[in-house]
């Protein structure tokens, strides 16, 4: 089977234990994780090859990140090693009606100091069918603009499928560049896009028609139908346009759905209600594994595989850390209604 390729920054994620606020921890719990290593981990827990790119510093907390990436069977043959540290993000995670909170602490990172030409993306490519990035990535840096960009462009002239994940982060355009000035060129090499109203308006000035999409917690799912509309006609090689519905109820209550638009008509998935959430982070990334996973393994069945990556991600909610570790077998169960959480003995 044909490999799917990651390309993106891991970072070592910080965490008071439990619930408790940084004015409160004396530890952190440590993990390590990033938008596309999450996807990355996703679909090798799935079954499916999966390579991710990345440059780490040449020091023992970038061999960790990398040991954690070989744990989880994703391959890391074509990641660089240099630079002056690895990214840190720290995470107060929120409850109830009090909020999470993240600090980033990622400048002049490995990452961030990568520049284009480093990666052999032909290499990278062989034996591939499938390249995943984020709109993380270009936000770092220029260079990690640009080599995003050769990315793509290698992907194209070599006929893989290319995806994106939106992801848009305003504490992170600091280098110059306006999100708007980057994405576009970006995306205009994408096959699926994954975004959310507010990514397709920050990036790309796009706003839904004559709609309000949200209710308080309640989620219009076919008011997203006019911006799912108006991203294919921005980048009309899109073959779909994704949108992940989260209704917020509380830090630990949350509604979740999500619509697939092919350009003739709007697909929605069953919404869930996630009533106690153990880790929010990396929910978007685990709809994306799920989705890449669903639309490699259910060829000519969209419906099938965006409630797959539904179903995916309401279980990564259950599951502390960054990357979601739940089964085949366990999100076919859901999928099929079974919520019951009983013990499998």
């Amino acid at each position: 089977m044909k490999k799917v390729v990651t390309f993106g920054e891991i970072m070592l994620r910080l965490t008071p234990p439990g619930f408790q606020r940084f004015s409160q921890a004396s530890t952190f719990d440590v993990v390590y994780g990033g938008g596309e290593s999450n996807v990355a981990v996703s679909l090798a827990n799935y079954g499916l090859p999966a390579e991710f790119v990345t440059r780490l510093p040449n020091n023992e907390i970038g061999e960790a990140a990398l040991m954690e990436m070989r744990k989880r069977n994703v391959g890391t043959q074509y990641i660089l090693r240099g630079g002056e540290r690895l990214g840190i993000y720290f995470l107060e995670m929120g409850a109830v009606a009090r909020g999470s909170k993240v600090i980033y602490d990622r400048a002049h990172s490995a990452m961030a100091s990568i520049q284009a030409g480093m990666v052999d993306w032909d290499e990278v490519f062989k034996d591939a069918q499938w390249f995943h990035w984020t709109g993380i990535t270009p936000a770092i840096s220029q260079g990690a603009a640009d080599a995003t960009l050769e990315a793509i462009q290698a992907a194209n002239r070599l006929g893989v499928m290319v995806s994106t994940d939106l992801n848009y982060r305003k504490n992170l355009w600091k280098y110059g560049k306006k999100s708007s000035d980057v994405m576009p060129e970006l995306v205009e090499g994408c096959d699926v896009i994954l975004g959310n109203e507010e990514d397709a308006e920050k990036h790309f000035d796009i706003h839904p028609e004559g709609v309000d999409v949200t209710h308080g917690d309640t989620i219009d799912a076919k008011a997203y139908e006019s911006v799912c509309r108006q991203m294919m006609q921005r980048f009309p090689r899109a073959k779909k346009i994704v949108v992940t519905l989260r209704g917020s109820i509380s830090a630990s209550h949350n509604t979740w759905s999500g619509v697939l638009y092919d350009g003739k008509q709007l697909l929605e998935a069953p919404t869930y209600q996630i009533t106690h959430i153990v880790d929010r982070v990396g929910g978007g990334d685990s709809f994306m594994g799920g989705l890449i996973y669903g639309l490699i393994q259910y060829p000519g069945d969209d419906q099938k595989a965006l409630n797959f990556a539904v179903a995916a991600s309401c279980l990564k909610h259950t599951i502390y850390g960054d990357a979601n570790l739940a089964t085949v077998a366990e999100v076919e169960q859901l999928m099929k209604g079974d919520a019951s959480g009983r013990v499998s003995r």
